[in-house]
Parts: structure tokens; C-alpha cells; sequence
């Protein structure tokens, strides 16, 4: 201490210490002062032979080869933990002593290492100082600068050693080996349920809490997930972004997209076990599967009415809300349902999209159609299905066989 106290007056008092003309930074030795210059010019002497990597100081070379050779020198007491540098040691020795000797002085907030909290102060002053050279993009800190510019070289150095899927984080890898092993480190406090990721827990978390912090600026709705958020923006723009490459159809939703591909590939390779019926999507059968057990899990608070599908109650909902969001562009009148919107549509475009298969005439609305077949497009003797042609002896019987249709 009294050999630091010393120093410290010979440095006040220019005794024997070397200042940097640059900055005005006092050092004792010359060849930290020689160091320090390098800090200024960019000059980088000391090269890796194996690698070519260049650095401004011996004792960084030094450090570097080690991520070569794998040398760990600095072991921790605690936990038998080892470490490439002295520096990285002692600050992991605070994770054991709790000490946190690094505090921001704008807000308080304290730090077990000094580079931490270079990190931290950055969320004050929002600086960014380290560039991406191929798009200009900038970041606080040079280790989300390194993975960023992973986007642009397609590098992605983190193999999955169960299937050898690669990931360009390796934070993202870790998540990933959890699908295979079924690791849920993350569990909800309100009601145990266990999560892969920290993110899935913290979106769960709102089921609970009813936070939603995610508003639309067009009407005010709000959301607990972004993603949701997104999704609703489009009912405002009319955006459509997934496209189906056989037929140039558009669709909000991938998922909706990936149901109608359905309709070209015809490939249904979920079948229901009860009736036989097969469907192309995991989803739609297990909602099918309800019209056997009679499950309605779906709820209305307002109510207690049930449904069988999340989107009806969504839909029901607005009769107790009388939220409207879907605008007709041309007369401005709004519809609780996408599909009264549609139907209505065709009041101004006078189209007529249901037609019978048996007489040929067009109908508005696909109720409309259904109620013609049933009763008005007979032979007179029997009753003719309007789906695949096949004919009952009364009507009655027509009614439950088309029921045997939209199950």
C-alpha cells in the first residue's frame, strides 16, 4: 500500500512518470507508457503464429495463445472452476462472495466486474461504438457486433451434438439441446408450469398478472406478446405477407398458409381415429375430435358460454365488448366477424360465389345454399346431397348426412 502511495506522489508531482501527449495520462514505466501509445495509433505488433490474429501487447499474446492451447491456469478454490486469466478469476470469485465493488453512478446500480458496468453506463449515455463494417449497423457492446455479423458471413459455429444442427449463438444452441433432452429449467411461481426458455415464462407469466404491454397505435388494443401485436397491425394495413407459390393466394397467417397449400398437395396425413376423416394439419384434427368427446374448453368469462375453438370465443367475445375491427373500405361499416365482412362485400362487388351443383344457381352466402339444396333442388321423389350427389330417401336423412360432411 505505502509502495502505491508513492507512486501515486511521484506520478502528482511528474517525479519519474511518463505522460501520454495525447491524453495526459501519467504512467511510472516506459514500456507502459509505450503500450498505452498503441491504444492511440492502433498498432498491433504481437501476431499469433497459428492464427494471425494481431495484438498491441506481449502479455495479450500471451493470454491469446492459451485459446489455442486450451491452457487454464487460474483455477477457483470454490468451485474448481478454471480460468485463461487472473482478471476473469477474480472477478468469478464474486459470484461466490457476493461483492460487487463496480456501481453506476447515474443510477446506483452495481457491478462485480468493471466491463459490466462500461456495459451498463451505456444505457444511459446510448452509446454505440462498435460497427457493423458491412451494413453500418451499430451496438453497445463487441460481443452482439460479433454475432450480428454472423447474419451476414452465414457462420454459424455452435453445433448441436445430438442431431449437428448449427446456431450462430450459443445461447440459441442451448435452448435447442433442451428439445432433445426436455430440460424446463424455467417454472411459474403462480402455477408450476415449466418452460424451455426464460422468454416463453415471461409471456406465460401474463396469463396471471393480465399485463399486455404490447398496444396497437391504430386502435388501442393491447397484447401480451409482440408477435400477436404484429398479427392485428395487419386487420389495420391489410397486410398479407405469405404468398402460396401454386396459386399466388395471400395469407396473414403462416399457418393458414400452410392449410391451404393443403388444397393443392391434397395430403392429409392426420387421421381421426374415431370416424377415419383425415386432415392436413395436426391442429384442425384435434379440434374435429371434440365433435366426438364434446369437449368445449374454451370459455366466456362474461357468460360461462363454451366453444370447441378459441377463434369462436374470440368471436363471441366482441358481442359482449362490441368491438367491430373489421371496416368495409368502401362504405365504412364494421363487422364483429372476417366473415360477415366478407359476405357483405359482396353487396357492393355483386358476387356470387355458392353455386348448386345440381341446378346451377349462384347464391351470396353459403347458408343460402345449403337451405336451397335442402329444400328446393330436389327430383321431387328423393333428396340429393349438394356435396357429393348422393340421394336419400327424405330429408331429414339429408340433414344428417350433410352434418356428416362438416364434422
Amino acid at each position: 500500500m505505502k509502495g502505491k502511495l508513492q507512486l501515486r506522489k511521484q506520478t502528482c508531482s511528474g517525479g519519474n512518470a511518463r505522460k501520454c501527449k495525447k491524453c495526459g495520462k501519467y504512467f511510472a514505466q516506459a514500456g507502459s507508457l509505450e503500450a498505452h501509445k498503441r491504444t492511440h495509433t492502433g498498432e498491433k505488433p504481437f501476431e499469433c503464429k497459428q492464427c494471425g490474429k494481431c495484438l498491441n501487447q506481449a502479455g495479450n499474446l500471451k493470454t491469446h495463445l492459451r485459446s489455442h492451447s486450451g491452457e487454464k491456469p487460474y483455477e477457483c478454490k470454490h468451485c474448481e472452476k478454471r480460468f485463461t486469466q487472473a482478471g476473469t478469476l477474480k472477478e468469478h470469485l464474486r459470484t461466490h462472495s457476493g461483492e460487487k465493488p463496480h456501481e453506476c453512478k447515474q443510477c446506483g446500480k452495481r457491478f462485480a466486474a468493471a466491463g459490466n458496468l462500461k456495459v451498463h453506463v451505456r444505457t444511459h449515455t446510448r452509446e454505440k461504438p462498435h460497427e457493423c463494417e458491412h451494413c453500418g449497423k451499430c451496438f453497445a457492446q463487441a460481443g452482439h457486433l460479433k454475432i450480428h455479423v454472423r447474419n451476414h458471413t452465414g457462420e454459424k459455429p455452435h453445433e448441436c451434438k445430438h442431431c449437428g444442427k448449427c446456431f450462430a449463438e450459443a445461447g440459441n444452441l442451448k435452448v435447442h439441446v433442451r428439445t432433445h433432452t426436455g430440460e424446463k429449467p424455467h417454472e411459474c411461481e403462480h402455477c408450476r408450469k415449466c418452460f424451455a426458455q426464460a422468454g416463453h415464462l415471461k409471456i406465460h407469466v401474463r396469463n396471471h398478472t393480465g399485463e399486455k404491454p404490447h398496444e396497437c397505435k391504430h386502435c388501442g388494443k393491447c397484447f401480451a406478446e409482440a408477435g400477436n401485436l404484429k398479427v392485428h397491425i395487419r386487420t389495420h394495413t391489410g397486410e398479407k405477407p405469405y404468398e402460396c407459390k401454386q396459386c399466388g393466394k395471400c395469407f396473414t397467417l403462416v399457418r393458414t398458409l400452410k392449410s391451404h397449400v393443403g388444397t393443392h398437395t391434397g395430403e392429409k396425413s392426420h387421421q381421426c381415429k374415431q370416424c377415419g376423416k383425415c386432415f392436413a394439419r395436426a391442429d384442425a384434427l384435434k379440434i374435429h375430435v371434440r365433435t366426438h368427446t364434446g369437449e368445449k374448453p374454451h370459455e366466456c368469462k362474461h357468460c360461462r358460454k363454451c366453444f370447441t375453438q378459441a377463434g369462436n370465443l374470440k368471436a363471441h367475445l366482441r358481442t359482449h365488448t362490441g368491438e367491430k375491427p373489421y371496416e368495409c373500405k368502401q362504405c365504412g361499416k364494421c363487422f364483429g366477424q372476417a366473415g360477415h365482412l366478407k359476405i357483405h362485400i359482396r353487396t357492393h362487388t355483386g358476387e356470387k360465389t355458392n353455386q348448386c351443383k345440381q341446378c346451377g344457381k349462384y347464391f351470396k352466402e353459403k347458408a343460402s345454399l345449403v337451405k336451397h339444396c335442402q329444400t328446393s333442388c330436389t327430383d321431387g321423389r328423393r333428396f340429393s346431397c349438394w356435396i357429393c350427389q348422393e340421394e336419400l330417401g327424405s330429408q331429414s336423412l339429408l340433414l344428417e348426412h350433410y352434418d356428416n360432411h362438416m364434422r
